[in-house]
C-alpha cells in the first residue's frame, strides 16, 4: 500500500479528530472524573484525598434524604413531562389550520423555549408571590404556594413544563406537517368525526416524534436546575430538593464532592436505564 491509498483511506478520519478532542475534553474526561472521584472522599477543594471505594455509594443507598430526592424526582418528572407534551402537542395541532394571525400564534407557543429558565423562574416567583402576587389576586386565594411544601413541588414542575413545551409544540408541528391530508379527506368521506381523526390517524401518524419528544423531556425534566435554585432552593423542607439540586448541594455547600459524584453516576445509571428501556418498547408503540 503506497502513501497516496493510505491517506485516501485514512484521511476522512481526521476530519474526526477536532469533534473527537471537544468531546474528551468536555465529555470523556469530566465523566471520567465523576466516576474517580466517587470512590474518594474529598477535602473542600474538591480533591480526592482518602480512597473508600464503594463507601460513598453505600452511604446514599442507606440515606433517607437520596431516596427521597429520587421520589420528588420522579413526581416532578412525570408531572413535567405530561403537561409539556401535552401543551406542545395542543398547539400544534390548533396552529395547523390556515387562518389570519397564525404566525402570531405561533410564535406565542414556541416562546418559552427562548426564555430562560432563570428569569421565568425569578417572574413566576412574583406572580406567584402571597400577598402581591397575581396568581393569589385572580384567585381570590390567600396560598403561599412556592412555601408550602404541598404546592411548591407542582410549581417548580409547571414553570418547567411551560418551558419545555415551546421546543414541544415545533417538533409536533414538524410532525403533523408529514401527515398525508388526503387520509383524512378519506375519512371525512367515509363519515369520521373530528375525534376519531385525531386518536385513530394524528397520533398513530405522531407516534415516531412523540416517542422522541418523550425520550428528551424526560432526560431534560431529570437535569432541571436553574428553576428549582431561584424559587424553592430545594425547599421548603426538602419538597422539591431534585437529586440534580441534591448534587449541587452536597457539593458547592457541604463539601462532600465523593457523595456528589457518587449522586451524579448513578442519575446517569438511571437515565440510561430509563432510555434503554424505552428503546426496547419503542417497537411496540412506534408507527413508521
Amino acid at each position: 500500500m503506497n502513501i497516496k491509498t493510505a491517506l485516501r483511506r485514512t484521511g476522512p478520519y481526521a476530519y474526526l479528530i477536532p469533534a473527537m478532542l471537544v468531546f474528551a475534553l468536555f465529555l470523556f474526561y469530566p465523566f471520567f472524573k465523576t466516576l474517580y472521584l466517587s470512590l474518594f472522599k474529598t477535602n473542600k477543594m474538591g480533591q480526592a484525598k482518602l480512597f473508600v471505594g464503594m463507601g460513598n455509594y453505600k452511604e446514599l443507598l442507606q440515606s433517607a434524604s437520596f431516596f427521597n430526592s429520587l421520589l420528588v424526582t420522579g413526581i416532578f418528572v412525570v408531572i413535567v413531562v405530561l403537561v409539556s407534551m401535552l401543551l406542545g402537542l395542543s398547539g400544534a395541532v390548533l396552529c395547523n389550520k390556515t387562518f389570519p394571525g397564525i404566525r402570531i400564534f405561533s410564535t406565542a407557543y414556541a416562546l418559552p423555549m427562548a426564555i430562560a429558565s432563570s428569569s421565568a423562574a425569578m417572574i413566576f416567583k412574583i406572580m406567584l408571590h402571597p400577598s402581591i402576587g397575581i396568581v393569589n389576586k385572580i384567585l381570590g386565594w390567600n396560598i403561599n404556594w412556592i412555601s408550602d411544601p404541598k404546592y411548591a413541588l407542582v410549581c417548580v414542575a409547571l414553570l418547567t413544563a411551560w418551558l419545555n413545551s415551546g421546543i414541544n409544540f415545533l417538533y409536533f408541528s414538524a410532525g403533523l406537517s408529514n401527515i398525508d391530508e388526503t387520509i383524512y379527506e378519506r375519512a371525512s368521506v367515509d363519515g369520521a368525526n373530528s375525534f376519531q381523526k385525531f386518536f385513530h390517524l394524528t397520533l398513530p401518524g405522531l407516534s415516531p416524534i412523540m416517542f422522541y419528544t418523550l425520550v428528551v423531556n424526560i432526560i431534560q425534566s431529570f437535569q432541571s436546575f436553574g428553576q428549582v435554585k431561584v424559587l424553592t432552593q430545594g425547599g421548603p423542607g426538602e419538597s422539591t430538593n431534585l437529586i440534580v439540586y441534591s448534587i449541587y448541594r452536597d457539593a458547592f455547600f457541604n463539601y462532600r464532592f465523593g457523595s456528589a459524584a457518587a449522586q451524579s453516576v448513578l442519575l446517569f445509571l438511571i437515565i440510561m436505564i430509563l432510555t434503554l428501556c424505552m428503546f426496547r418498547l419503542e417497537k411496540k408503540g412506534v408507527n413508521y
